[in-house]
């Protein structure tokens, strides 16, 4: 009978600790301001300005919304650090701001050339912070101008840029998705540099802010990815344009899929769709100099024919292979001369150099900037055409003229 009596408390106190028992970090979401865009400028006065864009629960909700007020507010406050300004948001949120959320994290240029190293310690000790998001510069422009932005289609502008820069990432070679980890891994070894996809403002600032953008058919002022940011520690230092910026995907095996466009040898021109691609990085050490054999196994079907091509020959398929394969490597080295010109290696060469050549690396790695600059690579692409489509030979010819 004691024994029993000992077994029913005992299973009586577990229910009741279950029944009282909660989240010891419970946090109520209508306390709470859900930041979803996030970015830092350079202050006049040598602090950082932080700027946060929240949602607006009332305006993107699945009831019909009120339609007077914007989908996200931003807010922004000043401090010596970046925990200072958030902190200091405090004295005109209505409710805290919650991180968990954060889709896209902006610097402006200017920042971005003094260095980004120091803002980047609260992104990465914050513990409300994930690290899912992705990081992009504001191209001649700050990050205040991105984040004060309506975008159409999407309410939300920091989840337009998130979707957008993943769709480009795997669809379009010249932009590359960038999250906290691999930035800060980038930034702190040796033999690798960092790289983050530039966003501008393409059409008048101004008329981006106003909400009249996101009612006409056609905006006049839209977001866009363009080229990518080299940096030489955690400085800024050069930018790559779209041509530079593919070659960077094939030499560093980011490419998944992209279109290439050719000239026609009977004028007109044509172009290719890579679907897969794979690149492989050999560093080969000869007297004391390094250099690397960088070698591209591509495949790719006919995307378009606006010329006379007979796609049905395999003779026509060889010559298109061999031209694409040629601006391929054109387009790497066009990329290796901007990078070696800047000194940065966003290639990871170093890298190689370390894996092949570990005694090497540890004797010249606090050289490795000015050896990058005279660094030999060889690059060799075989290109393959799998398919040409749903037709053979164009109709073009036989349209009537």
């Amino acid at each position: 009978m004691k024994r029993k009596k000992i077994i029913l408390s005992s299973v009586l106190i577990i229910m009741l600790s279950l029944l009282v028992s909660g989240c010891w970090n419970r946090r109520e979401m209508n306390d709470l301001a859900i930041a979803v865009g996030m970015g830092i400028d350079k202050a006049e006065d040598g602090q950082y300005e932080v700027l946060v864009q929240v949602v607006d629960p009332s305006e993107v909700s699945v009831r019909k919304p009120s339609g007077n007020r914007a989908p996200v507010i931003v807010y922004s406050a000043k401090g010596g650090t970046v925990f200072q300004a958030i902190r200091r948001m405090t004295t005109f949120t209505p409710r805290k701001v919650y991180f968990s959320h954060l889709r896209m994290f902006v610097f402006g240029e200017a920042l971005a050339r003094e260095g980004i190293s120091k803002p980047l310690d609260f992104l990465s000790r914050d513990q409300e912070l994930r690290t899912d998001f992705y990081i992009v510069v504001g191209r001649g422009t700050t990050a205040r101008d991105i984040l004060n932005f309506y975008t159409p289609l999407d309410k939300i502008p920091a989840n337009k840029m998130y979707q957008s820069l993943e769709v480009s990432d795997r669809m379009w070679a010249p932009t590359v998705s960038v999250r906290l980890d691999d930035l800060i891994t980038d930034l702190t070894s040796y033999g690798k540099d960092a790289v983050l996809t530039g966003i501008l403002i393409k059409g008048d600032s101004e008329e981006g802010k106003k909400k009249e953008n996101v009612e006409l058919i056609e905006s006049p002022a839209l977001l866009k990815y363009s080229g990518l940011g080299m940096f030489s520690g955690d400085k800024l230092v050069g930018w790559m344009n779209e041509t530079e910026s593919k070659g960077f995907s094939y030499l560093t095996d980011k490419l998944q899929n992209t279109y290439i466009q050719l000239p026609c040898k009977s004028g007109g021109k044509a172009g290719v769709e890579v679907i897969r691609s794979k690149t492989k990085v050999k560093a080969k050490l000869n007297q004391d100099r390094p250099s690397i054999d960088v070698s591209l196994r591509t495949e790719a079907n006919i995307a378009d024919v606006e010329c006379n091509m007979d796609t049905n020959q395999q003779s026509t398929l060889r010559e298109l292979e061999q031209t694409t394969g040629q601006i391929m490597v054109h387009n790497a080295k066009k990329a290796l001369e901007r990078a070696q010109a800047e000194g940065t290696d966003v290639f990871g060469f170093g890298e190689a150099v370390h894996r092949a050549y570990p005694s090497y690396w540890n004797r010249h790695k606090k050289e490795w900037p000015q050896l990058f600059k005279e660094l030999q690579v060889n690059v060799q692409v075989d290109f393959n055409i799998r398919r040409t489509g749903t037709i053979g030979n164009s109709f073009l010819s036989d349209v009537k003229g």
